[in-house]
């Protein structure tokens, strides 16, 4: 009876989750538009501006593999409670801050806990859902939650600045959270322990491996040639190989080999690689472009992504209820990416005269198919097939690949645009240039940047084309890769 009475009640499980994720997307951009106020109310430094962002996300992806895996061990409600309180927690401290160090601290504590909070909503969706429509209907519901929360945080980031004060883009968490959490408590039934160990030395490996490349990649936006870019970014390449060396030699592993073997799902983890280094610097470069070339206000050009999240919400409705589950990953993952390279070329057309419905509106929209596309099948790829003591682990393999995806594709990006803006006033200009010779610079390099954007989805699509496998996903019923022969493995109800 309790299990058909949380049955019952699946959907409004799915409304908890996603409220929860949604507050943990939009802090991925909703305190870039208020980083000017708080930096004119707290005194901080343009240096020190980006330890504001780099705060947030070092944490969340160094912590993301041992947060997933120890959402595993002490059960999923309980890290998904844990997690919002804690989040709730460190956003009322960032917005009562009265000084830089206390803000970046609260960043800090918001990265952790997003990273125990993220693992355990997906690995709870996955474990809710197990009939095939529903569970494509539920993870296309979902997909446009993690696609959208981006883009939405830069309008909420816009209007809370504008109308109220950068202090409120911390403040908004607390009414996600409390309303999470209530119906966390009410709703999710509590979760048997996975009968699993945690890999001590897989811990410090993965994460000190995350956290040094992360950080070198923070650090190469001021420049690659520092010797602390490349000696992070080294010392994090050796740790993640000694830690991937001890995987396949781990009594315990923390992400066990089996998890990412699977073609499909590793297809899934490369395909928010690529599209973490596409899309999360299309942001940045398109709010530079509204605010510096064509002189948007803050909410203005958070508003003017409305279209990429409506398009994203329905690519992610249709093709998580109506395409996945018929066609599997293959054919909608690699279209994705295609035509989310083809919304970018197209954008890579912008001038200094560009207007919005003229150069703008149907770029976008197409971005929002596209990334609705992948959304609604990534992540139900990613978890799809695993035995129910490695739910979350699978689903923090899909968060890491963001995070890693952000952070390089943010750092090449730029340097990119740098070159592009260098190398035009050197073709273009004799002595020092105009204000309108820099704004064509930079025209030119966010055009620049909107083409290797492009490109990189273009070879993701090829990747992930040969990677992942014809037809449906396999039914929760099938054996999960790493199940002993002969044994079925069933899933977990909430």
């Amino acid at each position: 009876m309790a299990v058909q009475t949380a049955h019952s009640r699946r959907w409004l499980v799915l409304a908890v989750i996603c409220c929860a994720y949604l507050m943990v997307s939009l802090d991925l951009t909703v305190m870039n538009l208020a980083l000017p106020d708080a930096q004119r109310d707290l005194g901080f430094t343009d240096a020190d501006r980006q330890w504001v962002v780099t705060a947030y996300a070092m944490p969340f992806g160094s912590l993301l593999l041992f947060c997933g895996r120890l959402s595993d061990l002490i059960g999923r409600k309980r890290a998904f409670l844990i997690g919002l309180v804690g989040f709730a927690i460190a956003s009322a401290v960032g917005g009562a801050a009265t000084t830089f160090e206390t803000l970046v601290a609260a960043r800090a504590a918001q990265g952790a806990f997003a990273a125990l909070l993220s693992p355990a909503c997906l690995s709870l969706l996955a474990t809710t859902f197990t009939d095939p429509k529903e569970r494509g209907r539920a993870f296309g519901v979902f997909g446009g939650v993690v696609a959208g929360g981006g883009g939405l945080g830069l309008i909420i980031g816009g209007a809370l600045t504008s109308g109220l004060d950068w202090r409120w883009c911390m403040y908004v968490n607390l009414v996600f959270a409390v309303a999470a959490f209530v119906g966390g408590v009410l709703l999710l039934a509590r979760q048997p322990r996975a009968d699993v160990r945690m890999d001590v030395p897989g811990v410090l490996a993965a994460s000190g491996g995350m956290f040094c490349v992360v950080y070198g990649f923070s650090n190469a936006e001021d420049g690659w040639s520092r010797s602390s870019t490349w000696g992070f970014l080294a010392l994090g390449g050796a740790l993640l190989a000694a830690f991937a060396f001890w995987q396949t030699r781990a009594a315990h592993p923390l992400l066990p080999p089996r998890v990412i073997a699977d073609r499909n799902r590793g297809g899934a983890y490369l395909t928010v690689l690529f599209v973490g280094a596409s899309f999360f610097s299309l942001l940045l470069f398109l709010v530079y472009y509204m605010q510096t070339v064509l002189g948007y206000s803050p909410i203005v050009s958070g508003s003017a992504l409305l279209p990429t999240i409506v398009c994203t919400i329905l690519g992610t409705g249709v093709g998580g209820t109506k395409l996945v589950p018929r066609f599997g990953p293959r054919p909608m993952i690699p279209s994705g990416l295609l035509v989310g390279a083809l919304g970018l070329v197209w954008l890579a057309g912008i001038g200094v005269d560009s207007t919005y419905a003229a150069d703008l509106l149907g770029p976008l929209a197409v971005i929002g198919v596209g990334t609705g596309l992948i959304y609604s099948a990534v992540l139900n790829t990613g978890t799809s097939g695993v035995a129910p003591q490695d739910a979350g682990v699978a689903s923090a393999c899909v968060s890491a690949g963001q995070q890693i995806g952000g952070a390089l594709g943010t750092a090449l990006l730029n340097t990119i645009a740098a070159t592009a803006a260098t190398d035009w006033l050197d073709g273009h200009v004799q002595g020092r240039p105009s204000p309108e010779q820099l704004q064509l610079a930079a025209v030119h390099s966010y055009s620049t940047v909107f083409w290797w954007s492009a490109g990189i989805l273009a070879f993701g699509a090829v990747v992930t084309g040969l990677l992942l496998r014809s037809g449906p996903l396999p039914t929760p019923g099938d054996v999960p890769a790493g199940t002993p022969s002969g044994q079925r493995s069933e899933p977990e109800r909430v």
